[in-house]
């Protein structure tokens, strides 16, 4: 469950304690993404060195492969892959969207080929939470329906009606089945649409759910009516949920969702910019393999203590991207996780000392993405 702990008093920015199975999270928090069990470069003791307090899989990856039932009779999720802490599993509502022209959609569920062999796989709301359960996962979404921007108004409200009745199913069959202390999140959905988005809210809370998943966003509107539905969600949902906003991750949006209410945030961002050669620093991101930094014997971040920045210079980093070594995706997504993190609880002591507003301020003035 969640609690909320100190409210900023100027912004709509809070601190809160998420509790679960694995551990406590405080808020506002980052996990980054390991879509099939891991992060990629780095193992779970390295994790656990950044203070990584929680983990976003993909329930959708896990089924295909390795399946549920290897995972199972590996010991369940925790055990499998070696993370110790929080799990949130993905209902892969999003990676069925993706693969628009290889699925079908109806209220019963999603019929799609795989990305992997071809073969046609059909998941039903209750599967989709039963396939979360079964690997022990410790936060669970339910299948929901996101739509591309911009869209029909009455696509965006079939798409609603159809994940309020996913979500329903879901929580019954998450009632009956439960087997731990897993969290049941539900996903609201809703585009650009303020009373779409109230009509989901308000089902999804009356099914008795611990915490709202904010799905549907940064799949290309504007960023004014992102941050306007953002707003609108903060308006009408009671404080005790705890708003967790799927799939965000720049850091000047980050600061800007807190600044409105949102709690958890989940992305691919520091990770895939780290395997790529872009760390992210007090200043901004910097592209290392760029020539300009073939001599330069500066760490990635002169102000930041991690084991990257403490041992290895900018040249040496470029020179391990240019020459495709393993070790600079290592340690570019060791920085990358370690600056984020950081960055985190930069923002929630911000909060808890009434200053998050000028905090956010310097940031935004000084950030350059």
């Amino acid at each position: 469950m969640w609690k909320l702990i100190k409210e900023d008093k100027n912004t709509l920015a809070r601190t809160g304690i998420l509790v679960t199975e694995h551990g406590e999270i405080q808020t506002p928090a980052f996990f980054p993404v390991a879509t099939s069990g891991a992060i990629k470069g780095l193992s779970p003791r390295e994790l656990e060195e950044i203070g990584i307090e929680g983990i976003l899989v993909n329930a959708y990856h896990l089924c295909l492969k390795p399946g549920v039932e290897i995972i199972k009779a590996c010991g369940g999720l925790h055990r499998f892959t070696g993370f110790k802490r929080t799990i949130v599993t993905d209902s892969g509502g999003y990676q069925v969207f993706s693969l628009e022209k290889l699925r079908k959609v109806t209220d019963e569920g999603v019929e799609f080929q795989s990305h992997i062999d071809g073969k046609t796989i059909f998941l039903s709301p209750q599967d989709v939470v039963n396939i979360q359960l079964e690997i022990g996962s410790d936060i669970i979404l339910p299948l929901d329906e996101c739509v591309k921007f911009p869209n029909e108004k009455d696509v965006v409200e079939t798409a609603v009606e159809r994940t309020i009745t996913w979500a329903k199913m879901g929580k019954e069959f998450f009632d009956q089945n439960r087997k731990s202390e897993a969290l049941f999140f539900a996903i609201v959905q809703g585009s650009i649409c303020p009373e779409l988005r109230k009509r989901c809210l308000q089902a999804l809370i009356d099914l008795g759910i611990e915490g709202i998943a904010i799905g549907g966003l940064s799949v290309g509107e504007p960023e004014e009516l992102r941050l306007k539905i953002i707003s609108f969600i903060n308006d009408i949902l009671d404080k005790k949920y705890i708003r967790y906003f799927m799939g965000y991750g720049k850091p000047q949006e980050l600061i800007k969702a807190v600044s409105l209410g949102i709690d958890l945030f989940d992305c691919v961002i520091p990770t895939r910019f780290g395997r790529t050669g872009t760390a992210f620093t007090d200043e901004g991101k910097i592209v290392v393999r760029n020539s300009i930094y073939s001599r330069d014997n500066s760490p990635l971040d002169s102000n930041c203590d991690c084991y990257t920045c403490k041992n290895f210079s900018r040249a040496y980093l470029r020179h391990l991207i240019n020459t495709r070594e393993i070790l600079a995706v290592q340690l570019l997504t060791y920085h990358n996780l370690w600056w984020y993190n950081k960055f985190m609880k930069k923002i929630r002591e911000a909060i808890h000392n009434d200053t998050f507003q000028e905090f956010q301020r310097e940031f935004l003035a000084c950030f350059k993405y």
